[in-house]
Order: structure tokens, then sequence, then C-alpha cells
């Protein structure tokens, strides 16, 4: 009778054990996906957040090319203006000239 006492206690430590081990590895493997969802998680925050700023990015360099475009425009005019070959100078030295006397003699 010994005999079968401590074979029934060993296959019942034998259970309690695989039971024990079976839970560990459940443990395990839902700490594990836990683990990866949190990192996707953070993977698609990170996207997100970098589209966010690859948009702002790309409007703040828009605003700025139209900026630099507006004032190389302002440049040139201003270049022409001072060769007179502005729209607005031809103008005013085509009216000017008619209105002020020439001079023919120069010595």
């Amino acid at each position: 009778m010994a005999d079968s006492k401590q074979m029934f206690r060993a296959g019942q430590s034998h259970g309690q054990t695989q039971e024990k081990a079976d839970q560990f590895v459940q443990s395990a493997k839902d700490t594990a996906q836990a683990a990866a969802d949190k990192v996707s998680n953070a993977a698609q925050s990170t996207k997100e957040s970098a589209q966010e700023n690859a948009d702002s990015a790309s409007g703040f360099l828009q605003q700025t090319g139209e900026q630099v475009m507006h004032m190389a425009q302002g440049a040139i005019d201003s270049v022409k203006n001072t060769l007179g070959m502005g729209e607005h100078t031809a103008t005013t030295t085509t009216s000017t000239t008619t209105t002020k006397p020439h001079s023919s003699t120069r010595l």
C-alpha cells in the first residue's frame, strides 16, 4: 500500500507541477503579447507623429518658398525701377520727360 500511496502523491505532485508550469507559460505568453501590443502602439504613435511633423514641415517650407519668391520679385522690381526699366518708372519717366524742357545746347 505504501507504494500506491507514494505513487499517488508523486502523480499528484507531478500534476500540480505541470499545472504551475502551464500557468507560468501562459503568463509569459500574456506578458509577451502585452509588450508586443505596447510596442505596436508606440510604433503607430511615432508614425502618426512623424507624418504630422512632415506635413507641418512641408507647409513651413512652402510658406518660406513663397516668401523668398516674393522677396526676389521685389528685388527684381526694385532693380528695374532703378534702371528705368520698371513698369511704374517707365510711365513716370515718359510723363516727366514730356513736361520738362530740353536744353539743346551744352558747353
